[in-house]
């Protein structure tokens, strides 16, 4: 897309036949998620702080968002600047589990589903891998964090 290439323009009618060869560069645009201000590093972005531009899709950085509501939620884990392309590196998913969190562990096997009260030992996103203590037998066990405050074990 950065290229430049060669158009012939004609014009076969009439008495005069003609063509010129005109160098253009091709554009293709795409609607970008842009920081409508500066972002904090920790804030959690809401749609006041994005907009969308379209711009032209060769200058734009590996990651670029062209959907402003995935951004919104997510948390500035570097400062942004004002008018800056927001892509995946700047923003990280809240936490779902945090270390010292109480927990609910959810252990389902063959129709039979177990509850029971955890700690969480590691902080965890959504569907990432967590290692949780089982309160009641003091066990650690390891889970994939599914909410807020659920842990599911994953039976082998």
């Amino acid at each position: 897309m950065r290229d430049r290439i060669l158009v012939e323009l004609r014009c076969p009618g009439g008495t005069t036949h003609w063509h010129i060869y005109v160098p253009v560069r091709v554009v293709g645009t795409s609607p970008v998620t842009i920081a409508a201000h500066a972002i904090v590093v920790g804030s959690v972005l809401s749609d006041k702080d994005v907009r969308v531009e379209q711009r032209d899709i060769s200058e734009l950085p590996p990651g670029y968002m062209d959907d402003p509501t995935v951004a919104v939620g997510l948390t500035a884990s570097r400062p942004i600047s004002s008018g800056a392309v927001i892509t995946n590196q700047f923003l990280v998913a809240a936490k779902a589990v945090q270390r010292g969190q109480t927990v609910t562990l959810v252990a389902d096997a063959g129709g039979l589903s177990v509850r029971m009260a955890g700690r969480a030992m590691s902080d965890g996103l959504v569907n990432q891998r967590v290692r949780v203590q089982n309160l009641s037998s003091g066990k650690i066990v390891e889970g994939i964090a599914r909410s807020e405050q659920v842990v599911e074990i994953i039976f082998q």
